[in-house]
């Protein structure tokens, strides 16, 4: 690790040295900081007279935190870097694998290991001895290798393949196309609007000039129903990476996110996940839905969303993904009504699931029979290239992914037992 610098000799340089470091680090952690605000740092440090180190830590608080999300971040990067040693050793046990019944076992906090991962990106790289022969490495396969994980199943995936999943997953958006409103609004259309024109010759006095006007255009909310059951919690913690990522992205265009959790009850997270950190937001809506990898009812969970929730989220032409592998445990003829009831309710219906990840998948549960007729597009998402062509997917409104082959080997005898 790099050197700490001793709070009580600024005079010698190694102060601003550090806190440059210690501010590189929180731009690795996610922070934006530039040099304007790391030189108001130092000059805040040096004009401060200090008493003790929560002087220290609340003078860089207040010159390099600007969120209120990113607090916890700064409190761990800080404890790490200036020298918490009992900090120090549970944050490198976080980067290590450990086995179970260690003497420290406690699971980490938000953001955590993202600030472990931020100082030891910044430490300095072992020097090569004299004599030691060097290797050059052959870079060719890096593109192979990135294809690799886009397609690799999540199931499938190393720790350190996860987290660059997570990070690829970040820059995903939904792009989505305006619906065009029955109401009309000023512009070059080729109707005249009669009220306007009206209006603008009662105020003039004068002869009558036209106003043309044209429909509105307007933006439909996007509604994801995330199975977390026992079955699906691998591929749903991922998916909700996904929706983080497009719920906060900037200019995204749809009006309103919102995001619900279903196993054995529904969870509404959205508030949740509007948090900035990841971290933060996941961990807050694990907390709020008390049946990650439970059992499965969609049949209830879904009659629980038309009852409670439709009116409120499915209005104004909103896309609904339903992210499910329709392995349930409640009657077909119940889950059969509840997704032909919220199809009816919603503009789109985009049942997206793992299953598909198997070549030649055909739909033999009961649930998955019941749910299929019921669905605009069947699309799969078990790796970071089906989320991507979701994305993409959804922008198009007559695409349909799967739907079309699995209900023609419906029609074809498929509903027969097999």
């Amino acid at each position: 690790m790099m050197e700490f610098a001793d709070l009580t000799a600024p005079e010698d340089g190694r102060l601003a040295a550090n806190i440059t470091h210690f501010a590189r680090a929180l731009r690795k952690a996610g922070f934006k900081l530039g040099p304007g605000r790391v030189l108001e740092a130092i000059r805040a440090v040096q004009a401060t007279p200090f008493t003790g180190r929560a002087d220290f830590f609340w003078v860089l608080h207040a010159c390099l935190v600007t969120k209120r999300e990113e607090r916890v971040i700064f409190e761990q990067v800080f404890r790490l870097y200036w020298r918490d040693p009992r900090y120090l050793d549970h944050m490198m046990s976080l980067m290590l694998p450990q086995v179970k019944g260690s003497h420290d076992d406690r699971k980490a906090a938000p953001g955590e290991k993202r600030a472990a991962q931020s100082l030891l990106d910044l430490a300095p790289k072992p020097e090569t001895p004299p004599g030691a022969e060097e290797y050059e490495i052959d870079a060719s396969a890096t593109a192979s290798a990135a294809e690799r994980l886009r397609r690799l199943d999540f199931e499938q995936m190393s720790v350190e393949e996860m987290a660059e999943a997570r990070r690829m997953l970040s820059r995903l958006t939904i792009p989505v196309q305006p619906l065009i409103s029955r109401r009309l609004g000023p512009g070059g259309g080729a109707r005249i609007d009669r009220v306007a024109t009206l209006r603008a010759a009662l105020r003039q006095g004068d002869l009558m000039r036209l106003h043309h006007a044209k429909p509105r255009e307007r933006w439909p909310n996007l509604v994801a129903l995330c199975d977390i059951s026992g079955s699906m919690s691998s591929y749903s913690r991922m998916v909700l990476h996904f929706l983080h990522a497009v719920m906060n992205a900037k200019g995204q265009g749809w009006a309103r996110v919102h995001g619900f959790t279903f196993g054995t009850r529904l969870t509404n997270i959205t508030r949740h996940l509007a948090a900035r950190d990841v971290d933060v937001a996941l961990a807050a809506a694990g907390a709020e839905a008390q049946d990650w990898q439970g059992g499965t009812r969609i049949g209830a969970c879904l009659h629980q969303f038309n009852q409670d929730w439709g009116r409120r989220v499915l209005g104004q032409g909103a896309v609904v993904l339903l992210i499910t592998d329709g392995l349930d445990r409640d009657p077909p003829e119940v889950l059969s009504r509840e997704m032909a009831r919220l199809h009816l309710s919603c503009r789109r219906l985009i049942w997206v699931n793992p299953l598909l990840r198997w070549d030649g998948f055909l739909p033999k549960a009961q649930g998955i029979r019941a749910m299929l007729p019921h669905c605009d597009a069947f699309r799969a998402g078990h790796s970071i290239a089906s989320l991507q062509a979701l994305a993409l997917a959804v922008a198009q409104p007559h695409d349909q992914g799967e739907r079309n082959r699995l209900l023609a080997h419906l029609r074809d005898g498929g509903n027969r037992a097999d």
